[in-house]
């Protein structure tokens, strides 16, 4: 659900969500949305202000979960002077700041009780104290709120306050996770590998039918964040002399060598068997050589990746070449591997 910063989709999924999202927008109402890792809910909370009324009024941003208790009660009311050690001044916090516009509060869940009360009183008053203070400080904002948290088991638990859920959930938008968004896969592929290579300043390069198959049967646990990150290393890695991805790396931590170490300090590595064939077959004299070289070599790339369930690094060592020569190799042969 990506654009630089628009979202970007055409599944039934996306655009349900778009649809209800801008029907909730006009709405002076809480707005909480709810999504795995990397859906895109800070995205959908910036278009949900843009398109209200309050779109040329400040939208401001706070992570819950990135502040211990008491700096994130700071960060949000401010504090008056000498409130604690090294407050010098006072000082705004967010709900000022968000005074006349939007206020995006993520992981809300995170948020110990104490603080938890503080924004049910903005919430439903408009009104709470500064940290050190007992003057009044008015506001009139609008919150949304994400979550990846399941907050009503949250609240059964005593973790967070029924009554603050209660005034998030006029609307709850669920952002779909990109497994259920199958047709956006290649479209916001696509869309990365541009801005990777812009950045890079070189072509833009396509995808080969075999890397898209991949990428459109990955299940993305990280969703869209995890596509971008694949997609941009696949194009970073990528040869100068090459206009194809014809490999994704869903795992930048997996190591071609790893399959090698030996449990126990000191173990010798033990050296790759070569690739076995179905037997010597007699010298045939009915293709030209160049073609039997080149089926050869297609055989036994294709063989090496079955055995490696696709992974490259592992499939050129097996093979005994470099991971850049088994990729030239694998280009020149296209046509003839069958996986």
């Amino acid at each position: 659900m990506y654009g630089q910063d628009e979202p970007l989709g055409e599944s039934d999924a996306f655009l349900d969500f778009q649809s209800r999202l801008s029907r909730a927008a006009p709405v002076e109402r809480p707005v909480l949305l709810v999504g795995e890792r990397g859906t895109g809910k800070e995205l959908a909370a910036r278009r949900l202000h843009y398109l209200s009324k309050r779109w040329d009024g400040p939208l401001i941003s706070l992570n819950c979960a990135a502040l211990s208790p008491g700096v994130l009660e700071s960060e949000l009311f401010g504090h008056e002077q000498g409130a604690f050690t090294g407050a010098a001044r006072r000082r705004e916090g967010r709900f000022e700041a968000a005074d006349g516009g939007t206020f995006f509060l993520d992981e809300l869940g995170q948020a110990p009780l104490e603080v938890q009360r503080k924004i049910l009183r903005v919430v439903e008053y408009g009104v709470f104290e500064r940290v050190g203070g007992s003057e009044p400080v008015e506001v009139d904002v609008r919150l949304v709120a994400a979550t990846n948290a399941d907050l009503p088991a949250l609240a059964k638990a005593g973790k967070f306050l029924p009554d603050l859920l209660d005034r998030l959930t006029f609307e709850v938008l669920a952002l779909p996770p990109l497994r259920v968004r199958r047709g956006d896969v290649s479209l916001l592929a696509n869309h990365f590998a541009a801005r990777m290579a812009s950045e890079l300043d070189r072509y833009v390069p396509d995808f080969t039918a075999a890397a898209r198959r991949a990428l459109e049967n990955h299940d993305w646990p990280g969703n869209i964040r995890e596509l971008k990150n694949v997609v941009e290393r696949a194009v970073y890695r990528l040869d100068s002399d090459e206009d194809e991805i014809a490999k994704v790396d869903f795992d930048p931590f997996d190591s071609p060598w790893s399959s090698r170490l030996g449990s126990a300090e000191g173990t010798a590595v033990a050296k790759p068997a070569a690739v076995e064939t179905a037997g010597e077959a007699a010298p045939s004299f009915d293709l030209p050589l160049t073609e039997q070289v080149a089926s050869l070599e297609a055989r036994q790339i294709a063989e090496a990746l079955r055995r490696t369930q696709g992974h490259q690094g592992r499939a050129a060592e097996l093979l005994g070449v470099g991971y850049h020569q088994l990729r030239r190799l694998m280009k020149k042969h296209e046509a003839l591997i069958e996986l």
